[in-house]
């Protein structure tokens, strides 16, 4: 595979293209980003419960189909709802139904959770997952993924992330907000686990204090659209 990174537009145009042009879905997309990530989660080691923290996107759905493939493999898996269930869409709501239907261990926490149930929640962890924000956050960190990026990195835990740190920007590898005393408002990685190729921002050096260790994973996405996507320019 090229080491050449993608930009947010270009990661954005590999899930397009792979629905539109190689009759792929969402669903299968996010069930091998989901199932890739919790196997590499499993190589890295786990001794305990993993804690997802999910939003309400994508990026949440993923965490979802990991929350389901770690407790398939006999992993002890508790998920946090940084939403209510009526906030999710698409392919994150059909991810959250089975996750019902299966009775997972899952806790509501909704748009404004108290900050001692996130604390108590993450104290039991072996592993943090982050799956709150992705790739196309901009702007300011909004309520509730503020307080739960905050309490994540208070916990001390080791944590992994999902296609990039939350509150990481993806194309410049720079945290989205800083508040005036220098506190960046961006989840601290042990792990990163990213999707079909390296994302534009992770070539600053500075992204590494976020990201930790980064692991590339592939999405099913065929050779053909990959070639062309990674192609050198």
């Amino acid at each position: 595979m090229s080491d050449r990174s993608l930009t947010r537009e270009e990661v954005r145009a590999v899930d397009r293209r792979a629905i539109d042009e190689f009759a792929m879905t969402g669903l299968v997309l996010m069930e091998n980003a989901g199932r890739g990530t919790a196997e590499r989660l499993m190589e890295l080691g786990i001794d305990g419960p993993v804690i997802i923290c999910a939003g309400k996107g994508n990026n949440g759905g993923d965490g979802f189909v990991i929350a389901r493939h770690l407790e398939t493999l006999g992993c002890d898996v508790h998920v946090l709802l940084f939403a209510t269930p009526s906030d999710l869409s698409g392919d994150a709501a059909v991810n959250w139904r089975i996750l019902e239907t299966a009775e997972t261990p899952r806790v509501v926490l909704g748009r404004q959770p108290a900050l001692s149930d996130i604390d108590h929640a993450l104290s039991h962890a072996n592993w943090i997952v982050d799956a709150l924000l992705g790739t196309g956050t901009v702007g300011e960190v909004r309520e509730p993924y503020r307080t739960a990026i905050a309490a994540i990195n208070r916990s001390t835990r080791k944590v992994l992330a999902v296609d990039l740190p939350s509150g990481l920007d993806c194309d410049t590898g720079e945290p989205i907000e800083t508040l005036a005393d220098g506190t960046a408002i961006c989840v601290r990685a042990a792990h990163t686990v990213m999707f079909v190729a390296r994302k534009r921002g992770f070539d600053n050096p500075a992204s590494r204090a976020f990201t930790g260790d980064v692991h590339i994973v592939g999405i099913g996405v065929p050779k053909k659209l990959l070639d062309e996507v990674l192609a050198p320019q």
